[in-house]
């Protein structure tokens, strides 16, 4: 696999520098080697996502955006992304050799919207989209915590990517069960290479009776298909609201503390590890963790 991180850094300062009418066609530059990976699968407007979603405004000067980028730069984002990134593969490599892979994986790092709460607050200020294989997207505004954990998020991204490269994933028929447990493992992968310090706020941020309850709700929907019903079990109400879709009575990132749960059932009951697991179908590691399912 060989692993490429774009250096975004200098295309977004040189984005800054344009007047505001030519922005997003740089932004469109800039995304354009995801575009390619992604549009295998559909079409998507990455740069009406980036606009409806939590990234920099392109329709607005902001005094915070050059300075952000800076720090950037000053503490390494992407030579530690590239780090981890290789230190990821070299692990799923080893745990399942002959697993498949795209050949080249593309990483774009853009500067995400301050003003935003579901990245700033909720996301702690990170995120990523990593499921189509060859296409890794991150999003950050720099904050200690975001600085220091970029490269971890970046490897469950990866997991991710990997993943839908041995596992089928269909839009009209993947289930509340496989995204929680890819959600799971992709965090659990992240503990296993890096410590539990490393791992995300989305997946620790329910303890005690609300992750029971969580725990609860999410299993009990484990069987419900169709990506637009899933936000609400994996991201929460919240998310689900802002995306104009029904809510089910569940807090922020509830799919991830469940999936994590499951997934550590699972390699208790089955003594594998998160990279070994990797291609595993949902159905398997749902069954090994002692949730029932209808497939």
């Amino acid at each position: 696999m060989k692993i490429r991180v774009h250096d975004t850094a200098s295309a977004m300062l040189a984005l800054l520098r344009r007047p505001l009418e030519e922005r997003p066609d740089a932004l469109r530059d800039i995304l354009h080697p995801l575009q390619n990976v992604m549009s295998t699968v559909g079409d998507m407007d990455l740069v009406q996502m980036h606009q409806l979603g939590c990234g920099f405004r392109t329709d607005r000067d902001d005094p915070r955006y050059l300075p952000a980028l800076r720090r950037m730069q000053d503490a390494g984002v992407w030579t530690r992304i590239e780090d981890s990134l290789a230190t990821a593969w070299a692990r799923l490599n080893g745990a399942v050799p002959g697993i498949k892979h795209a050949k080249t994986v593309h990483v774009v790092v853009v500067l995400g919207d301050p003003d935003d709460e579901h990245l700033t607050v909720h996301s702690a200020g990170y995120l990523g989209m990593g499921g189509i294989p060859g296409a890794i997207h991150l999003m950050m505004w720099p904050t200690d915590t975001s600085l220091k954990k970029i490269g971890h998020a970046a490897a469950h991204e990866l997991h991710h990517n990997v993943r839908y490269a041995n596992v089928a994933w269909d839009p009209r028929a993947v289930t509340v069960g496989e995204q929680v447990v890819a959600e799971g493992l992709a965090e659990a992968f992240v503990r296993e290479l890096a410590g539990e310090q490393a791992m995300g706020p989305w997946s620790k941020g329910l303890t005690g009776n609300e992750l029971d309850d969580a725990y609860e709700k999410v299993t009990a929907g484990i069987d419900v298909a169709g990506m637009d019903n899933l936000p609400a079990y994996v991201f929460g109400d919240a998310t689900a609201r802002r995306l104009g879709l029904r809510p089910v009575g569940l807090p922020d990132f509830a799919g991830y503390a469940a999936g994590l749960r499951i997934v550590d059932a699972h390699l208790a009951a089955s003594g594998l590890t998160a990279a070994q697991s990797t291609a595993l179908s949902a159905r398997e590691i749902l069954l090994n963790a002692g949730v029932q399912t209808s497939a």
